[in-house]
């Protein structure tokens, strides 16, 4: 019996750190400003036009520069270091069954004088906006890495 009690413990903690936070790009994310540990690093993420819930947690520096030699590493393409707030929601280069690794180096997305900033929902018009002779965006590798788990979808 008390065997499982604690199993039932350990389940319900389990579940409640998967707990998916409101997909709306306006909601409020105090809670991911504050800590990048556990439910608070949940933040929405774009996959191929489709929202999904991740947690993320910034590696360290030295794990970061060890890490980001590895050719495997997803990439999350942001407008804004993912230490702060949002003005557009992250897009992911890869889910759980799609080329999946844990780790991923963050790419800032920079808007060339001339277009206006908006939201992009996958990495084939980030790509694309990235090419040509006039091209609308400029991608930084910012040499960060992140750990990253997809933990629901909208």
């Amino acid at each position: 019996m008390k065997k499982l009690m604690v199993l039932l413990i350990l389940s319900g903690l389990a579940l409640a750190s998967c707990k998916s936070l409101p997909m709306d790009p306006a909601s409020d994310r105090a809670s991911f400003e504050k800590s990048m540990n556990g439910a608070a690093g949940q933040m929405p993420a774009f996959y191929d036009d489709e929202l999904f819930t991740v947690n993320m947690k910034e590696q360290s520096d030295k794990a970061s520069e060890s890490l980001a030699r590895n050719p495997s590493l997803n990439e999350i393409y942001t407008t804004e270091d993912l230490d702060e707030e949002q003005e557009f929601i992250p897009v992911l280069d890869a889910i759980q069954g799609d080329g999946f690794n844990p780790l991923w180096e963050q790419i800032l997305i920079v808007f060339n004088p001339g277009f206006a900033p908006h939201q992009f929902t996958n990495e084939d018009d980030i790509d694309a906006a990235a090419e040509g002779s006039n091209p609308e965006i400029t991608l930084v590798d910012t040499h960060e890495v992140y750990r990253c788990s997809v933990v629901g979808n909208k």
